[in-house]
């Protein structure tokens, strides 16, 4: 079974930078498809990004690309969420979740299609 846990996560100003990480198995991290989805209150879970961290596979939602970026640790058998010039409406619980379907499918943009799940974390960014 897949079972991620996350780290990362506070409070931090508009403009700040976070990093956020998922702990997977290196099995995981290599035959498996990687996302970040996020979640505020009263809004559904969007999908932030997703990648295949053996390559080449990444894409972005329009409201993050540019500012978030992906990253991955074999060694450590960790995926990171890098987030730059953070916003208010970035404010959410950030979840990492991964899934054995191709990370090119469209249907992954819904998070229903992803079937593993981290615990999720809050961020939090004021102005």
């Amino acid at each position: 079974q897949v079972q991620p846990v996350q780290y990362g996560g506070g409070s931090l100003q508009t403009g700040g930078s976070l990093r956020l990480a998922c702990v997977v198995s290196v099995d995981t991290l290599s035959g498996f498809c990687i996302g970040w989805f996020r979640q505020a209150p009263g809004k559904e879970r969007e999908m932030v990004a997703r990648f295949l961290p053996a390559g080449p596979f990444s894409t972005y939602s329009d409201s993050v690309r540019g500012r978030f970026s992906l990253d991955r640790d074999f060694e450590k058998q960790t995926v990171y969420l890098q987030m730059d010039n953070l916003e208010p409406e970035d404010t959410a619980i950030y979840y990492c979740a991964a899934t054995r379907l191709d990370c090119t499918d469209t249907t992954l943009t819904l998070a229903q299609s992803w079937d593993n799940w981290g615990q999720g974390t809050q961020v939090t960014v004021s102005s």
